[in-house]
């Protein structure tokens, strides 16, 4: 598309925009599979060599994508569901799952920016237990195995002077937790997944890529323990909606080569590249989808 390019965090449409092709790529695999009762789409993208990982513009490691049509909408009960269904698979990416852990959690983004809200939000309604642990014994909770959560809200660089990465890894190095989860909204190419998906995956996290504001990456490899991610995309670019509408008024109109020319060939907005669209009813779904988020967690930390 020229100038135009494509931003997304999801890996589910990295494959995608590479075309059908991408399902015969070596060192990429792809599960599927639907879940009737909760109405989830779930698809594992497995990306195992450093050529699939360059082809799709992401690193090597697990992408679990599930799609719940419904998320936006108020119902307790159906959220309840996706929160289950987001600790089963939490459950299959944490290091050691089943032993008793130190599990820190950090939530990303601007609580003052309500679409970038999502990890603050969602560490307020986190069962945080490492200090009461560490105070009175596990005997407070009349159990003999419990994870130690605790849970860090770094800010951003703008009100705090320093990046997130350095944040954490001063936490980590202080606590030393054994495996840290991290909480961003993200940004996604498709309106139809805007609020409606979340991924969760074992590669970490680079704060700020899905708007091309790069940030030091929280990874295995930068902090010296797993990291597992979890997003919601809240934002789709300006300039990728302009685009899909223009492609699909050609196809009504059966102008099938002059689609395939505008898209691939002349269109190009560039005073769109910085703009981020997102719905009007944020602020209601972020307080939703973020409590789901934490809920998830907390049912997958439970001993």
């Amino acid at each position: 598309m020229g100038n135009f390019q494509v931003r997304t965090d999801l890996a589910l449409e990295a494959r995608e925009s590479i075309g059908e092709a991408a399902g015969e790529l070596r060192g990429v695999r792809v599960e599927e599979y639907y879940k009737d009762e909760e109405d989830v789409r779930v698809t594992k993208v497995m990306i195992d060599t450093r050529n699939a990982a360059k082809a799709m513009g992401k690193p090597v490691g697990i992408y679990v994508t599930m799609e719940a049509p419904a998320m936006v909408e108020p119902d307790e009960d159906y959220h309840r569901e996706i929160s289950e269904c987001l600790a089963k698979e939490l459950l299959e990416l944490l290091p050691g799952s089943g032993d008793e852990q130190s599990v820190l959690v950090v939530g990303l983004g601007n609580r003052e920016v309500t679409a970038d809200s999502l990890g603050p939000q969602a560490v307020d309604n986190l069962f945080i237990t490492r200090h009461i642990v560490r105070e009175y014994g596990k005997a407070a909770y009349n159990c003999e195995k419990m994870n130690l959560v605790s849970a860090l809200e770094p800010g951003v660089m703008a009100k705090t002077g320093m990046e997130t990465a350095e944040i954490v890894k001063g936490v980590v190095s202080e606590t030393a937790p054994d495996v840290l989860i991290v909480i961003d909204a993200l940004a996604a190419r498709s309106i139809r997944r805007l609020n409606r998906t979340i991924q969760i995956t074992n590669t970490g996290i680079q704060p700020g890529s899905g708007v091309g504001n790069h940030r030091n990456a929280l990874t295995k490899e930068s902090l010296g323990v797993p990291v597992i991610a979890i997003g919601i995309p809240t934002v789709v670019d300006a300039a990728t909606i302009v685009a899909d509408a223009m492609e699909k008024l050609l196809e009504e109109e059966k102008e099938v080569d002059a689609v395939k020319l505008v898209s691939k060939q002349q269109i190009s907005f560039p005073e769109l590249n910085n703009m981020y669209m997102t719905g009007k009813d944020i602020d209601a779904v972020i307080k939703r989808v973020s409590y789901t988020v934490s809920e998830g967690i907390n049912i997958a930390l439970e001993m």
